[in-house]
């Protein structure tokens, strides 16, 4: 039961209680009897109440169901002080479910008697003098007691239940009947008709209904999950604590998020520094409408729950430490990209599932309230006979200003643009976005997750194919055309490094992620529940010979800790260097290497002490690329292949490596012109350390930096 409730709900009464004063006489009980007409739902349950008096300070007296013994009624206490110990001789129950026994338990000084349809049930004689209820009691069904961090509760239905402040004899008991008054008055008395949970004594002016409980055919119906009644006695500021009690139906949610928050610690292969996921299954994770805004860096993703897609939104101030925001994008919201409109306010250029291409404004600086405009969607409305028509898909746009005018990219094959004079439209189609291709790449390419922005004196447009991955055009703006004079793509073996997304910050960088796509399936998403990596911040800009350049921003350098450095170390040809105080999982290393004849140089991640484990990172002077070999970097799954970029060190140019190892990624940045990534699985504990290897001829380690790197993720 959600103890988060309860615990509320004890504060406040005590506190009513104290507020309101009380007669010179206050009820005080001691002999008492408690009465119910019940129908166990199931015989196999155990621990829950048919009715039961609690005093708010940890103390109660109860008909429970089996929690001692199986199918066993007992008289239930705080630490068993008044509970028969041996239960054994004592009848099980035979009822059949949703037929009614009458249970009854007389505390009549040290003696408990409990009756079962009148008929002596159990008897006993306590150690101990017995509890004595105050004013300030409370009356349940269903949880056993209000303190319990047990949460088994009775399932059944309750027809009538009482509470008198005197020892009953046994022919009293088998005289009462249920629903009608006989025998001596009780102090409280339910009996459920009308569809209420009254009392009919006036001693508890208010009863809550809490969780799966419910009034149902003059019954009170509990489901043995959470469902419980609560009854609050006369002059007790109810009205407030229904309030309360209701808005903090939470206790379950925090104990499952406690748990949940458990879990993603104990997850060995959950990124501690790259963006990850806060919870849940996100396919596809895209990044989305990134913009700096206020100060603030926002980023978008796309995650599903029961309404669709949805776009999640974390800021940082630091591109490192990312605080959650609440959901304001919601149901059908797939990729876009966020702009600032003429107006000045961050504008989202995204997909409405099942509408088309559309735009929202945000509504406050938070970037939480979003407005979808009336006119949505943006796709133009052409018929037969329109050169356009039917020619463009409505998909993975990308928006912008310029000239006065609003764009907006239309993805797919043979991608689209449009354009307006104002958000609301009318939008027209300009044509073709492509003036032309560039060699190796076909006109109709996939081009989807667009994103169109100044770099330098070009013009860049970063996308992906669905077949090829993450890649790039550089090229001219002009007459409502982008030419592209350059392509390379940012993924080669396969399309892991996906559907980009970036920002120009105050700072004038332009920022990009990407996201990482999962694998091996099983593992990630059902053992630990989550699914989504994005990649280390890139910085990209144009160098003077006008090819693009990446590095990782500074900010990163904040979370290094341990810094170990080494220098002139000189690797033999065929031979590993082990570096013994340089290992982990979640590492920054840095290194300036140069080969002597060596075909491939770097170093092995991730390695366990007999290399059945290990991740290679070098440089191929053969093929001229940079290269990760993930074909050892697990012994269960994960992708076995080797990732490779093109690089071409000039005559006498080290290689210069930054090398992040964040758990399951390594993502690797080489000279400032190439970076390359792999989703890695080890299986090992002792898959941590770090080889200086060559092969081929010898080579040299000129400097060498490495740091444990502080995790930023909130968990």
């Amino acid at each position: 039961m959600r103890i988060v409730k309860w615990i509320l709900c004890a504060v406040l009464l005590t506190l009513s209680v104290m507020s309101l004063g009380r007669a010179a006489e206050p009820l005080r009980i001691a002999d008492k009897t408690l009465v119910v007409w019940v129908a166990p739902a199931n015989l196999d349950q155990g621990g829950g109440s048919a009715l039961t008096i609690d005093d708010l300070q940890g103390h109660f007296d109860g008909i429970i169901f089996a929690e001692r013994a199986s199918k066993r009624w007992m008289a239930g206490s705080n630490g068993y002080r008044r509970t028969q110990q041996d239960q054994a001789a004592n009848a099980e129950e035979t009822a059949e479910a949703n037929s009614l026994v009458q249970m009854a338990i007389v505390y009549r000084g040290r003696e408990v008697t409990i009756y079962r349809n009148g008929q002596q049930y159990a008897q006993y004689t306590l150690e101990s003098d017995p509890m004595v209820f105050g004013p300030d009691s409370i009356v349940m069904m269903g949880k056993r007691h209000l303190d319990t961090q047990d949460k088994r509760c009775f399932a059944g239905a309750i027809d009538d239940a009482r509470v008198y402040t005197a020892a009953l004899d046994a022919d009293v008991i088998a005289a009462l009947k249920p629903n009608e008054s006989s025998g001596p008055k009780p102090w409280a008395w339910w009996n459920f008709e009308d569809g209420q949970a009254t009392d009919r004594m006036g001693a508890f002016g208010s009863t809550l209904l809490v969780g799966g409980a419910r009034v149902a055919d003059g019954r009170l119906i509990l489901d043995g999950k959470d469902g419980t009644m609560m009854a609050v006695q006369a002059g007790q500021i109810t009205g407030w604590l229904a309030q309360q009690a209701s808005a903090s139906d939470l206790g379950g949610a925090i104990d499952a998020s406690r748990r949940f928050r458990e879990r993603l610690l104990s997850d060995p292969l959950r990124p501690a520094y790259h963006f990850v996921a806060p919870e849940g299954y996100c396919m596809p994770f895209d990044p989305n409408g990134a913009i700096f805004w206020k100060g603030r860096y926002h980023l978008f993703y796309i995650f599903q729950d029961e309404r669709g897609h949805n776009w999640g939104h974390a800021s940082s101030t630091d591109l490192l430490h990312w605080r959650h925001h609440p959901t304001g994008l919601i149901a059908g919201m797939f990729s876009g990209n966020c702009f600032i409109n003429k107006d000045g306010r961050p504008t989202m250029c995204y997909h409405q599932v099942g509408q088309g291409n559309a735009m929202a404004v945000a509504l406050d600086d938070e970037l939480n309230e979003w407005k979808k405009l009336d006119s949505n969607p943006i796709t133009p409305k052409t018929q037969p006979g329109d050169p356009h028509h039917d020619k463009y898909s409505s998909w993975d746009p990308f928006g912008w200003v310029e000239d006065d005018a609003y764009y907006a990219i239309f993805g797919g094959k043979r991608p689209g643009l449009v354009k307006a004079k104002s958000l609301a439209g009318e939008w027209n189609y300009v044509g073709d976005l492509l003036a032309n291709t560039v060699e190796g790449v076909a006109i109709n390419e996939d081009v989807s997750c667009a994103d169109l922005f100044k770099l330098g004196n070009k013009r860049m447009l970063l996308c992906i194919s669905h077949t090829l991955g993450c890649r790039y055009y550089l090229g001219q703006w002009k007459n409502e055309q982008f030419h592209p004079e350059f392509h390379e793509k940012m993924s080669w073996v396969d399309n892991a490094f996906f559907a980009p997304e970036s920002l120009e910050d105050d700072q004038g960088r332009r920022i990009m992620w990407a996201w990482l796509l999962d694998g091996p399936l099983g593992e990630t998403r059902k053992d630990f529940g989550w699914s989504g990596v994005m990649s280390i911040p890139r910085v990209l800009s144009l160098g003077d010979d006008g090819m693009l350049r990446m590095r990782p921003p500074e900010e990163l350098d904040r979370l290094r800790y341990n810094g170990q450095k080494l220098e002139n170390l000189a690797i033999e040809a065929d031979k590993g260097m082990e570096l013994k105080y340089i290992a982990g999982d979640c590492i920054e290393i840095d290194l300036e290497m140069s080969g002597d004849g060596a075909k491939r140089y770097g170093l092995k991640v991730c390695c366990s002490a007999d290399g059945e484990e290990q991740t290679l990172v070098y440089y191929d002077t053969e093929t001229k690329k940079l290269s990760i070999d993930t074909r050892k970097s697990s012994l269960g799954g994960g992708p076995k292949s080797i990732e490779a970029g093109p690089l071409e060190l000039k005559p006498g140019e080290p290689l210069k490596l930054r090398v992040y190892v964040d758990k399951s990624v390594v993502e690797v940045f080489a000279n400032g012109r190439q970076a390359v990534m792999r989703r890695i699985y080890p299986t090992r504990k002792d898959s941590l350390g770090v080889v200086l290897y060559s092969e081929g001829g010898p080579s040299k380690v000129t400097t060498l930096e490495a740091w444990d790197m502080m995790p930023s993720n909130p968990q």
